[in-house]
């Protein structure tokens, strides 16, 4: 039924309002929508629509928010900060709108996350391979999904499935810096999709009433 979707307004993509992801104990709640959009000679080109989902019991840990506008919460760093850092489980999925070749989408997450890490240590390098490893020579067509989730925020496991939900982990990053670079490459003070950025900001401040 269409109660169990939520549409994206930009891209129109619908995003299940709670979902099960591979290595996560609980069901995960959606939270917000957004879209990522990229200029190429003065054009926007929308690439995918991005749905950040979590476990609702994070939620209840977030009263010292209660009542603040949406308007707030986005600008509020400190929010952000603690929703990752609580070890509850958080999934971003991202869906394609548009076929990418798989070094092309890594080239661009790789271009955000690096600048964020400041010095990369062993474990961040062996991790940024394994997750390049992921995507390289993969063609992304229109409609394939990929998730991002964080079990924990030391551990990010990473889906790829270009037909509804994965069946299991493509791979685990054990990399606190990589997680916690990516989760900022979306809701740190320059998110690539403002508009996911937005709209969680609402469903937090919806909930937080």
């Amino acid at each position: 039924g269409t109660a169990d979707y939520t549409e994206e307004p930009a891209t129109k993509v619908k995003f299940r309002t709670s979902l099960s992801v591979p290595d996560c104990s609980t069901s995960l709640s959606l939270l917000g929508t957004g879209y990522r959009e990229k200029v190429f000679a003065i054009i926007g080109v929308k690439v995918y629509a991005a749905g950040l989902y979590v476990n609702p019991s994070i939620l209840s840990k977030l009263d010292a928010w209660k009542g603040r506008s949406a308007a707030q919460i986005q600008d509020d760093m400190p929010l952000f900060k603690s929703f990752f850092e609580d070890p509850m489980e958080k999934s971003l999925q991202i869906v394609l709108v548009r076929d990418v070749d798989g070094k092309t989408f890594w080239d661009a997450l790789d271009e955000a996350i690096s600048p964020r890490i400041k010095a990369p240590t062993p474990v961040d390098e062996s991790a940024l391979s394994t997750f390049r490893g992921i995507f390289q020579g993969r063609p992304l067509n229109k409609g394939t999904s990929i998730f991002l989730t964080w079990p924990h925020p030391s551990k990010m496991l990473v889906a790829v499935s270009s037909d509804g939900l994965p069946t299991s982990t493509d791979a685990t990053i054990e990399s606190p810096n990589i997680g916690s670079a990516l989760f900022d490459v979306f809701f740190g003070d320059a998110p690539v999709s403002p508009s996911l950025k937005t709209s969680v900001a609402t469903g937090l401040a919806t909930i937080l009433k």
